[in-house]
């Protein structure tokens, strides 16, 4: 539909519909979600739909640069002695993004995780208090609420005192998990969301939303305009330099974009918010259910589970075992898992988020590992 609409959305004016449309969903995912009004583009900030995180994360590392430095790097380059910080854990999206902006890879700091896979406050301020002893500029920090490998909850809350303290931006990333706080229950994962600066998180991956789709919110709009924003005579328009209008191409990097927010419009429409609920519930239910299965088994060990959609376990048995199962696994074409490495484990892992997966679905999975692992164990003897 959006495809055969051709809308341009790069300014109000090519598209005040797609820009409307954008603004209002974007604001009732902050009720819906439970973010904080801060987000709002009733006060400072505002929300947009960007592709993906990783152009959600590349955002907020140009803005927190121009931020920290008043604007002088967009016009001189970066200062050699900016440095970030993110857990080891991070999504590499961030390491990208800090080799785009030019700032550099080596200005990335990447801080040791705990036992549970959550950023170490405390060497986090260890390192803080090492780059700013050699000269360096701290302006950034990233939180994850749902790292990639394990769906570990980085502290927040904690995070967010540090950054404030250094005087940095806090990113966070909930790129998959953030869909779970439809759900009151869930609203815990974002104690201390009020202190950052930026927040994402992909309806494309547990909201029902086909890819691509990302939610992009930040607490001043401003710091974001600044970083992006470029105004050639060819775009220029009444509406636009009166400012009575949004242009979401000064929230992201390209200039074109497309009617995304009709089909996350389309989503919400259809199955409202209580329907959403119901989705996320029944996969966390699911997963409960499956873990339930794996603690009872002799033959496994549960290596990670934060409470949502995704488990991290193996057989009991070396690394070798558990990587010949993995593989024996997705050559059936019976189903299909994805592996980590956790606290020096070799482990497996199932994220329960399939739009169609049913109980059903899910009791086969784990019945063909079962199958696979007996024969492994048994050839081994």
């Amino acid at each position: 539909l959006t495809a055969g609409l051709g809308v341009q959305g790069m300014l109000w004016v090519t598209s005040p519909a797609c820009t409307e449309l954008e603004e209002k969903v974007v604001d009732w995912l902050i009720a819906m979600l439970g973010l904080p009004q801060s987000f709002s583009l009733a006060g400072l900030g505002g929300g947009v739909i960007q592709d993906s995180a990783s152009s959600a994360v590349l955002c907020s590392v140009l803005a927190a640069r121009e931020l920290k430095m008043a604007g002088q790097c967009r016009v001189s380059g970066s200062d050699h002695r900016l440095v970030g910080y993110c857990s080891v854990d991070s999504h590499s999206c961030i390491e990208k993004a800090f080799s785009v902006t030019g700032i550099g890879t080596s200005r990335l700091r990447k801080i040791k995780v705990d036992e549970h896979g959550r950023l170490d406050t405390d060497e986090l301020i260890k390192q803080l208090q090492l780059d700013l002893k050699n000269n360096l500029i701290p302006f950034y920090v990233c939180g994850t609420i749902g790292t990639t490998s394990v769906l570990a909850i980085d502290p927040i809350s904690k995070i967010g005192e540090i950054a404030e303290t250094y005087e940095m931006w806090l990113h966070v990333d909930a790129a998959m998990a953030g869909t779970a706080t439809i759900c009151p229950e869930f609203r815990y994962l974002i104690q201390g969301i009020d202190k950052a600066s930026s927040y994402c998180f992909n309806p494309h991956k547990w909201m029902l939303t086909n890819f691509d789709c990302n939610c992009f919110f930040v607490s001043n709009r401003n710091s974001l305009l600044s970083a992006l924003s470029v105004m050639p005579e060819y775009l220029k328009n009444e509406k636009t330099l009166n400012k009575e209008v949004i242009d979401f191409r000064d929230w992201q990097i390209p200039l074109g974009r497309r009617f995304r927010a009709l089909k996350l419009w389309s989503v919400i429409s259809s199955y409202g918010e209580v329907g959403i609920r119901k989705y996320v519930r029944f996969h966390v239910g699911l997963t409960r259910n499956l873990v339930a299965e794996i603690e009872k088994d002799e033959r496994f060990e549960l290596f990670a589970y934060s409470g949502l959609n995704l488990i991290c376990f193996r057989a009991r048995g070396s690394d070798s075992l558990n990587y010949r199962l993995l593989n024996n696994l997705n050559e059936s074409g019976e189903i299909f898992l994805s592996h980590a490495t956790f606290n020096g484990k070799y482990v497996l892992r199932i994220c329960v988020g399939q739009v169609r997966l049913t109980a059903r679905s899910l009791e086969n999975c784990w019945n063909k590992i079962c199958e696979e692992t007996d024969i492994l164990l048994s050839s081994k003897e």
